[in-house]
């Protein structure tokens, strides 16, 4: 049934439960026959006319047009409330299981916006929980309805860092080049936004070049709105891609200009994110100054727990402190860190894990415990061998052959330098 057969149907059953005729309901303002093309689903009522009829059958016009109570809409838009809140608060567990509640709740059925919002919230997070092919079932099947054109767009750019997260890049850059080659050049923030994990995309499978050229027009698109949602991504995304070509000062530069911003206009999880990305930056570029990092990253981790980032955020704080704290000589300090910041991941299929082992590895090798060193590294294969090849996977089964040979593993070196080649396309 249309919505305006399903108006019509609830018009007609509250008269009768009012014991009204037709003519009762219409008399004076309007006619019979017109009330009468209204139930039937025949004509379409004006906002006007169907507040004058929920006055007449003494209903709530919620009811007539949602076919729920006042009451029952204000309840639902509460449990909404509380589950964005939770998830802003970084209690993801909590917030899944409010939108997986409130998506059971048959009064939102006919609610579409609100029923979109609620299966958003529930991708976000999920995806925030680490269940990057649970959060990609939703995105994709929501992306499949009719949806406002900034709600297409939000789910492009969460779809596309879902894709790129679980190193499925050649679906990552496709969600972003479908919507951006029919929006471009009619840039807005989110259009930036998406751009910026586009960008992240094209980093991660080693398109340099044109990730190097679409930083410039993301750039000059954040420049003339003039937003600070978009010139935080733009800067940000313009850090990365001089980051991943070796222009390690220029990116801390684009960092601090994000940053500037973020922090007078970002919310609290953007501007904890964006804090420790910006010290990686600063560490890449002046790796002597591994006791500031190590002291920043500290501070960072407490941010980050009180702020609505997800499980794999603060995994990745917990991994890049036990590598300052490794630089630093703090080897148990450093050990314990990736232990943990490692078992808050998935068991399998990711780089980050795969990174955590690989400094386990190197750590337990420096104090001379060579069995473990070589557990630990033994276990990148686990991480590495589901994802597809990427420039990151490249970059860790290298330094994984490296530490091979440095423990004497030789035969896994030859493994390992030889995967390492393979992702790389070689």
């Amino acid at each position: 049934m249309t919505t305006t057969d399903l108006v019509g149907l609830r018009i007609k059953t509250v008269r009768r439960q009012r014991g009204l005729s037709q003519a009762q309901l219409a008399h004076p303002e309007l006619s019979d026959s017109y009330v009468s093309l209204i139930e039937s689903g025949k004509r379409t009522p004006t906002p006007a006319v169907l507040e004058l009829l929920a006055q007449k059958l003494d209903c709530s016009l919620s009811y007539l047009i949602n076919g729920v109570t006042a009451e029952q809409m204000e309840d639902i838009e509460l449990a909404l409330g509380y589950a964005r809140l939770a998830l802003e608060n970084g209690e993801v567990s909590e917030a899944r299981t409010r939108f997986t509640e409130l998506l059971a709740n048959n009064n939102l059925t006919g609610l579409t916006g609100l029923r979109q919002d609620t299966e958003f919230g529930l991708a976000l997070a999920t995806q925030a929980s680490g269940d990057l092919d649970g959060a990609i079932a939703i995105l994709l099947r929501l992306r499949e309805e009719e949806l406002p054109p900034d709600r297409r767009v939000e789910i492009a750019i969460h779809l596309c860092r879902a894709y790129r997260e679980s190193e499925r890049l050649t679906e990552a850059v496709e969600v972003g080049e479908q919507v951006l080659s029919t929006a471009r050049p009619a840039w807005n923030d989110l259009l930036v936004e998406l751009g910026g994990s586009l960008l992240a995309a094209y980093m991660e499978r080693g398109d340099l070049l044109r990730a190097r050229q679409f930083a410039a027009e993301l750039l000059n698109a954040a420049d003339a709105l003039g937003t600070p949602r978009s010139l935080v991504a733009a800067n940000w995304m313009a850090s990365n891609t001089a980051a991943s070509t070796g222009h390690a000062e220029e990116s801390v530069s684009f960092a601090e200009r994000a940053m500037a911003v973020q922090l007078e206009h970002g919310q609290p999880r953007s501007v904890a994110l964006m804090r420790v990305a910006l010290i990686q930056r600063r560490f890449k570029a002046w790796p002597n100054e591994a006791v500031a990092a190590r002291d920043a990253l500290r501070h960072a981790f407490v941010e980050h727990e009180q702020t609505s980032t997800s499980t794999i955020d603060r995994a990745r704080v917990l991994v890049e402190l036990a590598l300052a704290e490794a630089m630093t000589g703090e080897l148990d300090e450093a050990a314990e860190h990736a232990k943990t910041g490692k078992n808050m991941l998935p068991q399998s299929g990711s780089a980050l894990g795969a990174e955590a082992d690989l400094l386990l590895g190197r750590i337990y090798g420096a104090v001379g415990r060579t069995g473990e060193a070589r557990r630990h590294v033994a276990s990148v294969h686990g991480w590495l061998a589901p994802l597809p090849d990427s420039r990151r996977s490249a970059a860790t089964w290298y330094a994984t052959a490296e530490t091979m040979e440095k423990l004497g593993d030789s035969d896994g070196a030859v493994d390992a330098y030889q995967r390492a080649l393979a992702c790389a396309g070689l």
